[in-house]
C-alpha cells in the first residue's frame, strides 16, 4: 500500500499493555499511600502464589507423554537406535515426537546420544538405554 506520492505509510508499534505484576510494582514504587501499596502487595503475593502452582503440576500433555515414554524405554532396551529406527518399529509415533521424547530422556539422564554417521545420509542421534 502507498500514498499517492508513493510512499509507505510509516507503521506504527502496537503500545505495550501493562502486565498486572508491572501495574503492582508500579504503585509500590510510587508509593501513593499505605492502603494502595498492602493492596498491591497482597496481589503480587497471589500472583507469586499462583504461578508456584502452575509450575509445580505437570501440563495434560507432559501427564500424556509419561506411557510413550516408558514404551520407548521399553523399544532401547533391546538395541541402541535412531529416531527413524524407533519408528519403523513402532509407526503410531511420529519422528519428531519420538526426537523430542528422547531428548526429555536424555535430560533426565535415562538416555545417552551420540551422533552416529548413516551410510547415504546424514549424522544421526543414536538413542541408547543408559544401564545402572
Amino acid at each position: 500500500m502507498t500514498n499517492k506520492n508513493g510512499w509507505r505509510p510509516i507503521r506504527r508499534r502496537k503500545e505495550k499493555i501493562m502486565t498486572n505484576r508491572e501495574f503492582f510494582n508500579a504503585i509500590i514504587k510510587a508509593d501513593v499511600n499505605d492502603e494502595l501499596t498492602q493492596h498491591a502487595t497482597a496481589e503480587l503475593e497471589k500472583l507469586d502464589k499462583r504461578n508456584a502452582q502452575r509450575s509445580s503440576k505437570p501440563s495434560k500433555t507432559q501427564l500424556a507423554n509419561e506411557p510413550i515414554k516408558a514404551h520407548l524405554l521399553e523399544i532401547l532396551a533391546v538395541k541402541p537406535m535412531t529416531a527413524s529406527e524407533i519408528h519403523e518399529v513402532d509407526a503410531d509415533l511420529s519422528t519428531q515426537k519420538i526426537s523430542s521424547l528422547c531428548r526429555q530422556l536424555v535430560e533426565a539422564g535415562k538416555l545417552a546420544v551420540e551422533e552416529v554417521k548413516i551410510p547415504k545420509k546424514a549424522k544421526q542421534k543414536q538413542y541408547s538405554l543408559i544401564s545402572e
